[in-house]
């Protein structure tokens, strides 16, 4: 039986490692992708830190990848009716077992708390299969939603924007940004960039990205933001706020959206907030620490509401999707991607992410 390559890491800190498989056979109901490309997002710098709680050690990293169909374990079709099958340039829905029936799914509506919900290279084991895209082949769980990458979407454009596209999407559908409004996005990597080209389709009419280093604000201006600032040429939080402040006239953003995954940016994101407006709490995917608020101050006398966004449901990838290969040439999603790796230097990868040296690093087996 022929065998395939796939990088492991085994625990918090511990060295990544490469493992071989048995060559995996479709399910039914399921499918088997060769890997074409898999991201390295910031989730798996903090799952290597040990910041996520329940992690099933060893995994596979890498839980949003484009593959082609090598074969389907019967007729596989998308949620739209059309053929899914062997040869098709694909991507899926990384989040897979939600209930359909507990109380969060059926009266919350809220699938991305089902206490079932689990996702490819985040919360499966290494041991349970090539359930990660940091691999040569991707199985596919029988339930687990494939897509097509629409027309006019390159692989490298959708891969540009990763998970952060549909998180950025979600974050933007969260704060209800209306025609007209100003938006400031704290936080520069995929989450914030993409929120930044989906606030302007949404309808705002200026956007400023407060973040780093620089190369990531150059994408930003490049993606459409009226102005940016660099955390690291202004130390002073309240000199920031005061940035953001003399740009909408004294009043604050309309909505600000934090995609740092710093705590420290939440209470400095609140003042940037004008009176009554809104903000969006995208990017605490895991607990890195408390910071203070002042209920009375940020909250109750200034009228402002705070909405946390987690993760995304397939709406949001299905929709972002569409949105991309629509406005592909004015976004270029593929700008945000610095740099691929082979699997052998998955670990290169993975610190380059960890110290910002590129906006998105790309593993293609």
């Amino acid at each position: 039986m022929s065998q395939v390559r796939a990088v492991v890491m085994p625990g918090p800190h511990l060295p990544l490692v490469e493992r071989l498989y048995p060559e995996p056979r479709a399910l039914p109901g399921g499918a088997v992708l060769e890997t074409i490309v898999s991201e390295v997002c910031g989730t798996d710098v903090h799952l290597h830190r040990g910041h996520l709680g329940t992690v099933p050690w060893p995994l596979i990293p890498g839980h949003v990848s484009v593959g082609r169909v090598l074969e389907t374990g019967g007729p596989l079709a998308d949620v739209e009716g059309h053929a899914i099958e062997p040869g098709a340039i694909v991507t899926f829905y990384d989040v897979f077992g939600i209930c359909g029936s507990c109380w969060h799914c059926t009266v919350a509506k809220a699938g991305t708390r089902c206490p079932s919900r689990r996702v490819y290279g985040i919360t499966t084991s290494a041991d349970e299969g090539l359930l990660g895209g940091w691999a040569e082949r991707i199985e596919i769980r029988p339930g687990v939603r494939l897509v097509a990458l629409p027309e006019g979407l390159s692989v490298e454009a959708f891969m540009g924007g990763g998970c952060g596209a549909p998180t950025g999407f979600h974050a933007v559908e969260r704060a209800g940004i209306a025609l007209g409004d100003t938006v400031v996005v704290q936080g520069s990597g995929p989450v914030g960039l993409s929120a930044l080209a989906f606030a302007q389709l949404a309808g705002a009419v200026r956007v400023l990205v407060v973040g780093a280093p620089a190369d990531r604000l150059a994408v930003a201006r490049a993606l459409g933001a009226d102005d940016t600032l660099d955390i690291t040429t202004i130390s002073d939080p309240a000199q920031r706020v005061a940035w953001v402040r003399e740009r909408t006239h004294g009043r604050g953003g309309d909505v600000v959206i934090e995609a740092t995954g710093n705590p420290k940016a939440v209470p400095e994101g609140l003042e940037m907030t004008r009176d009554a407006g809104r903000y969006v709490v995208v990017g605490q995917y895991t607990d890195v620490g408390d910071v203070a608020i002042n209920p009375h101050r940020h909250l109750n006398r200034r009228h402002v509401e705070l909405r946390g966004c987690w993760g995304y449901e397939y709406t949001h990838l299905h929709r972002a999707l569409l949105m991309m290969a629509r406005h592909a040439e004015r976004f270029r999603f593929e700008q945000l991607i610095s740099r691929e790796y082979p699997l052998a230097r998955a670990a290169e990868a993975l610190d380059d992410m960890e110290h910002a040296r590129v906006v998105k690093a790309l593993v293609r087996p």
